[in-house]
């Protein structure tokens, strides 16, 4: 079967926000499949904040994206045509050959999904890769236990929504985000059972934080910095734990984002402050499937999204995504999920 698809290149790399000139829509033909390959027809695709570093040409965990090349990133698709034993027509898949139509993907590089009842949009978030990301980085990275305060930077993206109530459901004294805008401020509280949320558009984070906590808190899972980072340091107490998820204050910046000045608090305050990336979890992935499922038939996490709808909105979804015009996860939507 010869496939002619349409997928997204990166025409040049964006200095501040990607605007239109970023990208370059193309079709072209796919290659012939060989032993193990599976033609996916593309569901949903991802949009994520650790995209935008990507569209540098910098060294950072994962390669930049190439110029005159398709971007990727996290997709669900119904696998069409098969070569492999394990994916058989009909099948749905993980990978990451996102931004297109369609793909040829290896099935090595592809994961089975189940739907289970679940939309094929959670796979890509509350049981994907930012649920991860939320569970391993509150659980494993800043080591959260019951009776820990806890404070959430952009607590109303894909990850800080889910570690929020995470916290919550695991025994946390307090646990409080923030958001940018009045409508996300609400939806914390009186959704998603935040004990407090905090407006940085409407005044600088650092007053309102030490009011939100005027005794300090334990842990600060960080998906901002900039200013928030500044703020948590002087608020966090002795001990205190800091997960370093993103930095999305500085993704658009053009040169290197500097660190607080006030980074020589983290000595005093004897703080652990450890980056990470959900990859490097997978030995948390069979437990937090089963942990988060659970919690999610319960009804005991809510789970927000934004979705777009067709290739030719990936690039204002992106663009939504880093200015903050999505709830919950952001992805965009090519097909309805199979019946």
């Amino acid at each position: 079967m010869t496939i002619t698809t349409r997928e997204i290149h990166l025409a040049q790399r964006p200095s501040g926000l990607p605007g239109p000139e970023t990208y370059r829509f193309v079709e072209r033909e796919l290659r012939e499949l060989r032993d193990g390959d599976v033609l996916v027809e593309n569901v949903v695709l991802s949009v994520d904040p650790y995209m935008r570093p990507r569209m540098n040409d910098v060294k950072s965990y994962v390669p930049p994206f190439r110029l005159d090349h398709a971007l990727d990133g996290g997709a669900i698709g119904r696998v069409v045509e098969s070569r492999s034993e394990r994916l058989p027509v009909g099948s749905l898949v993980r990978h990451q050959l996102g931004w297109r139509e369609h793909a040829v993907v290896a099935d090595r590089f592809a994961q089975p999904v189940e739907l289970n009842g679940h939309p094929s949009s959670y796979y890509l978030g509350v049981l994907g890769m930012p649920g991860l990301t939320a569970y391993a980085g509150l659980f494993d990275v800043a080591a959260f236990k019951a009776g820990d305060a806890v404070f959430v930077s952009a607590a109303a993206g894909a990850v800080g929504s889910l570690v929020g109530q995470f916290a919550r459901l695991a025994g946390a004294e307090r646990v409080v985000g923030s958001a940018g805008s009045a409508e996300k401020v609400a939806l914390l509280v009186d959704e998603l059972g935040f004990d407090a949320a905090l407006d940085y558009r409407e005044s600088p984070i650092e007053p309102q934080l030490a009011a939100a906590f005027p005794d300090g808190f334990d842990v600060y899972f960080d998906n901002v910095g900039g200013d928030h980072l500044a703020a948590a340091l002087e608020h966090i107490r002795e001990w205190g734990r800091v997960a370093l998820c993103g930095s999305i204050s500085g993704y658009n910046e053009a040169g290197t984002p500097m660190l607080p000045g006030n980074m020589f608090k983290a000595i005093g305050k004897r703080l652990t402050m450890r980056g990470f990336i959900a990859s490097d979890h997978g030995d948390l992935r069979e437990e937090f499937e089963a942990v988060v499922g659970q919690w999610l038939t319960e009804g005991a996490v809510v789970y927000r999204e934004t979705a777009w709808e067709g290739l030719d909105a990936m690039p204002e979804a992106f663009s939504g995504m880093l200015t903050g015009s999505n709830v919950g996860k952001a992805y965009v939507r090519l097909l309805p999920d199979p019946a």
